[in-house]
């Protein structure tokens, strides 16, 4: 899976239009939210080919400043904590979390600076929290 960050002009209609854009290309988004940070939206969207995002998305006129792999980690939404506890597992592996969302399947969509220690701790967090 991969997020793509993509930079959208503060006006109506640019959601709608990479929406359409990504439907119109056969690919489904399967998370992620948009944010207006200092005037300029900055959506963060999970699908699964970046790369076939990122060409639709580009050739429409929008910018994707960034498409990258993405760590997915399911909690316990029963265990109060589990964010917590999980950020702090990743903070003591010194991986720094960039970003981070749900899913559609009510799963963690995290983006980190060191993608294969965040699977480390990710693939330790699922083995230690197996029920």
């Amino acid at each position: 899976m991969y997020d793509l960050e993509i930079r959208m002009t503060n006006q109506p209609g640019q959601l709608a239009l990479m929406g359409d854009t990504l439907g119109a290309a056969g690919i489904s988004v399967e998370g992620g939210g948009m944010f207006l940070v200092d005037g300029v939206g900055v959506a963060h969207f999970l699908v699964d080919n970046g790369d076939e995002a990122t060409t639709a998305l580009t050739a429409a006129g929008l910018d994707v400043a960034a498409c990258r792999e993405v760590l997915v980690q399911r909690l316990d939404q029963d265990t109060p904590g589990q964010l917590g506890a999980f950020c702090g597992a990743m903070a003591a592996a010194n991986v720094s979390i960039e970003v981070l969302y749900s899913d559609h399947d009510h799963q963690l969509i995290v983006l980190v600076d060191d993608v294969a220690a965040g699977q480390r701790v990710s693939q330790q967090w699922t083995a230690k929290n197996r029920n």
